[in-house]
């Protein structure tokens, strides 16, 4: 096993968001010092409210747009985590134009800040499954051919190929990480948020479930803890340098397997499904292959989807 790396100071963007605070929940957990750069526009401040006026967390109200914002929060940071992005298809296919300058801009100004410091040591890129587009072959592993199919997903492809052009022009140490359906506590249960948080929020308002296709799509689910697992060790680990991971669990569910099991988990009786047409930009199938996370991070999903939900229905 290659020699672990020690920093002590990490910058997470979105850091208010949905995954990217469990993410410095497990930083400041371990010891970090942590700056947050977040604009707030998806994220929630009550997501790391518990953090605030701690030594360990320094929280900058800010857009990666700006460079006087990234510049406030970069002072001695050694790895960052770029999270901050705009999330929703939906919503990038209604405004492209901002979603590519928030996804491909604000990536090459960060990208480019990192250039002017002394302290940087890792850019770790949190893309997403999204830039696969409609798959060729199942499980999708990381040679998988690349076909995005939303704005979303062409800007965060647009921005890995930013990152990789910064390694090899400019010898900055990058890891990509592709991140999966990742679901759990604090995640939106509205355009910017997962299909489980809508069912669950629906469900406990007796609320008709909307399964948008006949659900027979499917999707690789994974638990924000599981996938916060991986992304810390991305950060020690020489070998991640260069390469993309697909984060999942490697399990292949269909949206109506999800909502039987969401129903027999909370006793529910008589369940309106209301079933539209499939959105624009979504895909029919997907899951991944998560050999090159298992070999190179030595991660594997430790929680299942079923246990997963069982956890978040009793919050």
């Amino acid at each position: 096993m290659e020699s672990k790396l020690k920093y002590s100071r990490v910058l997470v963007s979105g850091g208010a968001g949905f995954i990217g605070s469990h993410l410095v929940d497990a930083l400041i957990n371990d010891g970090f010092e942590v700056s947050v750069l977040d604009s707030l526009s998806s994220g929630r401040i009550v997501n790391i409210e518990h953090h605030l006026g701690s030594k360990k967390l320094r929280f900058v109200k800010g857009d990666i747009r700006d460079i006087d914002a990234i510049n406030e929060v970069l002072e001695d940071v050694e790895v960052i985590y770029h999270l901050a992005a705009v999330t929703s298809v939906p919503y990038s296919v209604e405004n492209p134009e901002v979603t590519y300058d928030v996804n491909v801009i604000g990536t090459t100004n960060l990208l480019e800040m990192c250039l002017r410091s002394n302290s940087m040591e890792r850019f770790i890129y949190v893309s997403t499954c999204a830039v696969y587009g409609e798959p060729k072959y199942l499980p999708i592993d990381e040679k998988h051919p690349i076909n995005p199919v939303s704005p979303y997903a062409a800007t965060k492809l647009a921005a890995e190929h930013s990152c990789r052009e910064f390694q090899e022009m400019n010898g900055l140490k990058i890891a990509i990480l592709r991140p999966f359906n990742v679901y759990g506590q604090r995640q939106r249960s509205d355009e910017f948020g997962g299909v489980i948080a809508s069912f669950i929020e629906n469900l406990r308002n007796r609320k008709p479930l909307v399964i948008y296709g006949d659900g027979s799509q499917t999707r690789d689910f994974i638990h924000v803890e599981d996938a916060v697992r991986a992304f810390m060790s991305v950060m020690n680990r020489e070998s991640a340098i260069g390469r993309a991971f697909n984060i999942a669990s490697g399990v292949s569910a269909s949206i109506n397997q999800l909502v039987q099991l969401l129903i027999k988990i909370f006793g529910a009786k008589n369940v309106r499904l209301q079933y539209q047409h499939a959105r624009q930009g979504d895909i029919k199938h997907s899951y991944a292959d998560i050999k090159e996370a298992n070999v190179y991070l030595e991660f594997g999903p430790r929680i299942s989807l079923e246990e997963g939900l069982l956890n978040l229905v009793k919050v």
